[in-house]
């Protein structure tokens, strides 16, 4: 009598066969590999799956406040007399002008306002920052900033990512990659949503080429920092059970894919997202701060824009605490406008400033009287700089040849100015400072050596520097 067909035993077919190991070659392959890595290879590999510092990090955190659009830097904090003295001559019988985005070049015009010594360091801010002129002691100043990029798109994505094209990870997602996160419950990459998406879109705050569970999750400051925080489902068991049921499928998908990016992201993410669900309300929950406290940020202010980016300040502070590792604020919405005056720019500064002047400074005195400060840095910055002249009468065009930045924070060297331009603002003439040296020193004050925190990409190890960026030392504890 025959053997039953269940019981018959044939080979299998290549594609079978395939289908059921090719995650153990995978796994050979990986190990193959790993046993002949370099190494010093093996223990960077060792040291990003405990995310372990490659040196005794001076802060744990980064608060890095957008200046979307380009802040005149002559007229914050590089005062040059000289624009004065010139004021309504030709440019271009003074100096070389370079090509302009909108080549619509004016008169030489000067600040339309004062400067004033602040602090015991005197450093010149000027009346457009008095509350951050008020913190100058614990601030370092760079004057000699340089871009890449003379368009926003660009050098939003140059100042976000370390290159300025598109689709390469954000700063906040390298510095994830190689940290975590010290809070399990929350994101350890948020940006701030202040209602403006700026030039470049979601893509200056992607994770690129690192897997997804590293991009920013995007919050607001107020009522509903985010859609559907809270459950649908009536029961918490419930919600248990879909949860479950979701993750059952997920795994079962990845069990016959083997390893994919796309599938294990969506299950860490899913996983979040239900974490969330009750660290988020109590977040964003502002009862508990004192009305000083919340008058200390601008949350009293008579300007609706200075209450928004005070509470966007005031919910920063709330994550430092909390343990999350980068924080990116976004410009409010000023009458739908950034710090991009190409027209009316005494108007258009005078109200973007007014917005962020007071919160910024209530976000570093209150970080400094929680002893909170000195691990937090605090980066203020936008993309480019802008001219000496005016574009057409009254505004400026975009300069990426000269602009100012400033840190705050654990391991810096508060009341310093480094770096020179020359007499008219217009070109760096000491110490010029790029985008790679800014998030190299970031890195390091992290914990992070800037040129071992690296991806395999393309056919190289890729890094947030490039080939490039050095340390700012002078400014440096």
């Amino acid at each position: 009598m025959g053997k039953s067909k269940h019981h018959i035993h044939r080979p299998l077919s290549r594609r079978e066969m395939l289908g059921i190991c090719k995650t153990g070659f995978g796994s050979l392959a990986f190990l193959s590999l790993f046993g002949s890595m370099p190494k010093s290879k093996t223990e960077e590999f060792k040291r990003l799956m405990q995310h372990v510092p490659h040196h005794m990090p001076k802060v744990k955190s980064v608060v890095f406040l957008y200046m979307d659009g380009g802040v005149s830097q002559v007229d914050s904090f590089d005062p040059k007399p000289r624009l004065d003295k010139e004021n309504g001559e030709d440019p271009n019988k003074k100096f070389k002008v370079d090509d302009t985005q909108f080549g619509n070049v004016g008169k030489i015009l000067k600040s339309p306002w004062k400067f004033k010594q602040y602090g015991e360091c005197g450093m010149p801010v000027s009346e457009l920052f008095p509350h951050i002129g008020s913190c100058v002691d614990d601030i370092a100043l760079v004057r000699s900033m340089v871009s890449d990029f003379p368009e926003h798109t660009n050098a939003n994505y140059f100042l976000h990512t370390g290159s300025g094209i598109q689709g390469r990870p954000s700063m906040g997602a390298w510095v994830t990659y190689g940290l975590g996160s010290e809070n399990q419950n929350l994101p350890g990459y948020v940006v701030l949503n202040g209602g403006l998406v700026p030039p470049g879109g979601l893509d200056n705050f992607n994770s690129g080429f690192l897997p997804a569970s590293f991009q920013a999750s995007v919050l607001k400051a107020g009522k509903v920092p985010l859609p559907n925080i809270k459950p649908f489902e009536e029961t918490q068991e419930l919600q248990d059970q879909k949860l479950a049921f979701i993750n059952q499928m997920d795994n079962s998908l990845l069990g016959s894919l083997g390893h994919a990016d796309a599938i294990e992201s969506a299950i860490s993410n899913y996983e979040l997202a239900y974490r969330m669900q009750s660290s988020i309300p109590e977040l964003t929950e502002f009862s508990s701060e004192t009305k000083e406290t919340q008058k200390l940020y601008g949350m009293m202010s008579d300007d609706p824009y200075t209450r928004s980016y005070g509470a966007q300040c005031l919910l920063a502070r709330r994550l430092v605490e909390r343990g999350v590792r980068f924080i990116e604020l976004t410009c409010p919405s000023v009458k739908g406008d950034r710090w991009d005056q190409h027209s009316e720019l005494k108007d258009g500064h005078e109200r973007n400033a007014h917005a962020v002047d007071q919160p910024i400074a209530g976000l570093i005195k209150d970080l400094k009287r929680r002893g909170l400060l000195n691990e937090t840095l605090i980066v203020w910055m936008g993309e480019f700089g802008r001219t000496p002249f005016a574009q057409g009468t009254d505004g400026r065009d975009h300069n990426p040849s000269a602009f100012s930045m400033w840190m705050a924070g654990g391991g810096i060297k508060g009341g310093t100015i480094y770096g020179k331009t020359d007499d008219y603002g217009y070109r760096v003439i000491e110490n010029k400072t790029t985008i790679h040296d800014i998030h190299a020193t970031m890195l390091h004050l992290l914990g992070i050596d800037h040129e071992r925190l690296t991806f395999h990409f393309g056919g190289r190890d890729v890094r947030l520097t490039d080939v490039h960026g050095h340390l700012i030392k002078d400014i440096l504890t």
